[in-house]
């Protein structure tokens, strides 16, 4: 199965509302921003540089898997992003029991056939998240953050022996085993740093100017800002 079209191109595309005839509903939309496109060494000058800080981080306190995009489906976020990320689609049966499928783990470039073989991994760890900026939002932000599908690298299906490999590791510690995914994968830990206004730690920060400056050069980094909801 082709990736949904949202999912493939929604870093790439304009974010979009529908439209709304009233004005007490245009005043009550979440604003719409472009989307950005960059290369990765400008991308990670744009990352602000803090300490971090675990104080109080509870996994609970992202909540998550919601109902996911489509709340009418019976599917949650975890079961959206793997029926969207498929190279083969499963057959989705009475409660969203997924059979069959085929799906591509690119942190190891390994093909997987049972959707339970698979994780969906936070692209940037929902500790680190708190430890970046997290811990000051609102309880509704941490959901939207944990169930993000409104970017195709903020959530991806990946094995779960990988995932638990990375657990709550930034690059400085922790990259895809597999060399040809390193850049992908760090041009998607900056893009989805930038998305929701997270921040970086020093040792983080020049982990990430090594491959901007080497090796990775040529990556290309598109996101957009957040748009919802903008309360922090």
């Amino acid at each position: 199965m082709i990736k949904n079209l949202v999912r493939t191109f929604g870093a790439l595309s304009l974010a979009l509302v529908p439209l709304l005839s009233s004005p007490a509903a245009h005043a009550a939309a979440p604003a719409v921003f472009a989307a950005e496109v960059t290369t990765l060494a400008d991308a990670v000058g744009l990352v602000k540089v803090t300490e971090e800080d675990r104080t109080g981080y509870t996994r609970s306190s992202f909540k998550h898997w919601n109902s996911g995009e489509d709340a009418s489906d019976g599917c949650n976020t975890r079961a959206e992003v793997l029926i969207a990320e498929a190279v083969v689609a499963p057959t989705v049966e009475a409660g969203c029991k997924l059979t069959g499928g085929t799906w591509t783990s690119y942190y190891d470039g390994q093909e997987v056939t049972s959707a339970g073989s698979l994780d969906i991994d936070h692209m940037v760890p929902l500790a680190e998240a708190w430890d970046s900026g997290a811990s000051a939002w609102t309880a509704a932000r941490r959901e939207a953050y944990a169930n993000d599908q409104g970017s195709d690298v903020s959530l991806v299906a990946v094995t779960a022996r990988t995932n638990r490999s990375k657990a709550d590791q930034d690059p400085a510690d922790w990259m895809p085993p597999a060399p040809e995914a390193q850049c992908r994968y760090v041009g998607e830990w900056v893009a989805t740093k930038l998305r929701w206004g997270l921040t970086a730690d020093d040792r983080e920060l020049e982990a990430l100017k090594v491959y901007a400056e080497g090796p990775c050069e040529d990556t290309i980094v598109r996101y957009t800002p957040a748009a919802w909801p903008l309360v922090r």
